[in-house]
């Protein structure tokens, strides 16, 4: 039985009322003043596609990069002095990766801003919809490709998995062909999964080592 079916928009709507107010998060998200050692701001967008069985939107970053290569992720990167919000980064990061028109984004909200001590951000994910109509084009020196999910199979148990890093730990991950998101994005999907409700009972102790295609480090 599909998650969404007859129930999409309810379950956008609970989604909505758990984000943080965009209006809420300007003053979280400030850069360390005066060169000071504090986490560096940054912000990604999590895209979903206001239909009856919406999808995610997810970029896979260019293999020639120094960080991440390789690595599925939700557009986004470092806030920048002239943005105004993290929203307002990820939007233009969105537009700059993948040439997505920051107007045709209806903002929801944002998630708390996390922060990931292996590359000392602190990532604000930024949570909108669209008609999902666009023309997307990967900007090709940073995305490879851009892929969408419906939410159906990312919440499918089929795909579900826990990946095991080389170094140690392990977390949530999606199996998806030859396609595997994991880490900080797979973190962030599990998580808007379990507030919407879309979440379905799956095997955590179905463990897999992380491709060494999906292992290169970085933001």
């Amino acid at each position: 039985m599909s998650v969404t079916s007859g129930g999409a928009g309810d379950r956008l709507e609970v989604l909505r009322s758990a984000l943080v107010p965009v209006a809420d998060s300007h003053v979280e998200w400030a850069p360390t003043a005066g060169g000071g050692r504090g986490p560096r701001p940054a912000a990604v967008l999590a895209l979903l596609s206001d239909h009856p069985s919406p999808d995610l939107l997810f970029t896979e970053r260019s293999r020639h990069l120094r960080h991440h290569a390789g690595q599925i992720s939700f557009p986004g990167g470092r806030i920048d002095p002239g943005d105004t919000s993290p929203a307002a980064a990820a939007l233009r990061e969105a537009n700059e990766e993948v040439g997505l028109r920051s107007e045709a984004v209806t903002l929801m909200g944002e998630l708390p801003a996390t922060a990931l001590t292996t590359t000392f951000f602190r990532v604000t994910t930024a949570v909108g919809l669209w008609d999902g109509r666009g023309m997307l084009v990967p900007e090709e020196a940073e995305v490879a490709a851009v892929h969408r999910y419906p939410v159906d199979l990312l919440a499918d148990p089929s795909t579900r998995r826990s990946a095991r890093h080389p170094l140690g730990g392990s977390g949530p991950a999606f199996v998806l062909d030859d396609i595997v998101i994991w880490g900080f994005t797979a973190h962030l999907v599990d998580h808007l999964l379990r507030l919407a409700g879309w979440e379905q009972p799956w095997d955590e102790e179905h463990l897999i080592d992380v491709p060494r295609r999906f292992l290169r480090s970085g933001l």
